[in-house]
Order: C-alpha cells, then sequence, then structure tokens
C-alpha cells in the first residue's frame, strides 16, 4: 500500500463521488428545470474533454516527434501468445494513446446514455460531469503536451498501463529496457515499424 496517498487519482476520485452522492441527495432531479440544468452541465463536460482531446491531436502532430520508440508489450492477461516488440515513433505512439483516450470517452458517453436515458438514473450525471473531466487533466499526455512537462520518469514512454480497479489487474507494463527488448527481437515477435 504504499502508493497510496490523498494525490492518488483514485482515491480523490473515490473522496469526490462519495462527496458527489452525498450532494445528489439533496438535488430535486425531479424539477425538470434541475434536471435540464445536471443534462447541459453533463453534455458541456464531455464537450470540453473533447476540445481538450482535439487540441491535443493539434500539438502532438504539430510537434510530430519521430523518435523511434521501442518497447515490450506484455500479452493480455490470461493469453498464452508471447510478448511483443513494438517498433514506433514517438508520434504514433502518442497518437495511438489519445486515440485510446477517444474510445474511452465515447463508450463513457454511451453507458451514461444508456443509464440516463433507458434505465432512468439521474445520480450519475453529475457525478460523470467531474470525474472524466478531471481524468484528462491528470493524463500523462496532458502532462507533457500542454503543461509542458518533460517525458522523463512517470512520463517516459511507453507508460504504465492503468489496470483495472484501484491499478489492479491488467497483463503487465511495457518493457523498455535493453534486455527485454534484445528477448523479443531474439524471439522473432514484432517489431514491425508503425509509421
Amino acid at each position: 500500500m504504499s502508493g497510496l496517498s490523498l494525490a492518488n487519482p483514485q482515491i480523490t476520485n473515490l473522496v469526490i463521488i462519495l462527496g458527489m452522492m452525498q450532494v445528489s441527495k439533496k438535488i430535486p432531479f425531479e424539477d425538470p428545470q434541475v434536471l435540464l440544468g445536471v443534462r447541459v452541465l453533463y453534455v458541456v463536460s464531455n464537450l470540453i474533454i473533447l476540445g481538450i482531446y482535439f487540441y491535443m491531436q493539434m500539438k502532438i502532430n504539430a510537434k510530430k516527434d519521430l523518435t523511434t520508440l521501442k518497447y515490450v508489450e506484455p500479452p493480455a492477461m490470461g493469453s498464452a501468445e508471447e510478448p511483443k516488440l513494438i517498433t514506433t515513433t514517438v508520434h504514433s505512439y502518442d497518437l495511438q494513446q489519445l486515440k485510446g483516450m477517444y474510445k474511452s470517452q465515447l463508450m463513457g458517453v454511451g453507458m451514461m446514455g444508456f443509464m440516463h436515458l433507458y434505465m432512468k438514473y439521474t445520480n450519475p450525471l453529475l457525478i460523470q460531469s467531474i470525474i472524466p473531466l478531471k481524468g484528462a487533466f491528470e493524463g500523462n499526455l496532458m502532462k507533457i503536451h500542454l503543461f509542458g512537462q518533460p517525458a522523463v520518469g512517470d512520463l517516459k514512454r511507453p507508460w504504465k498501463s492503468a489496470g483495472g480497479m484501484m491499478g489492479m489487474g491488467g497483463g503487465g507494463d511495457p518493457k523498455a529496457d535493453k534486455k527485454s527488448i534484445e528477448q523479443a527481437e531474439k524471439a522473432g515477435s514484432g517489431g514491425v515499424k508503425e509509421e
């Protein structure tokens, strides 16, 4: 439990969720004006996130860092596949990460739409107006491309996988050390450069 502190995004998300659950109990969602206001807040929050992602995409494309990036991608958890050598560029890697962020955001909107429109849940609208926006500002791409932090330490590519709930699960983190790359090259797994 050495990595758990109040600065940990999962802990702050939990605090926000618990706080917003208490706040949402006092909000009269049955009032059409209040419900409309919360819906507008949710839509605006998602438009801000998409705007941030689009701006980040422009920054990545403007920088177009063609530095070669090699790493060994672990197989999916429970898979019998061998680790795969990936050779790409920083530009392609960042765009791939951003694509995953877009996909995750759209899946979240789809799930929220189903929960709200079909199942008639209104409380999650409030929480989902805050947590994804907070998460967008905490991402590695944001720290590098918008806040100008150097890509060293935890920001050095390839990034650790987020994992599942509270950072557990997943198939492991990508490895960029020389020994892992040499082993994957000798095994002949992957190595095709992505453009």
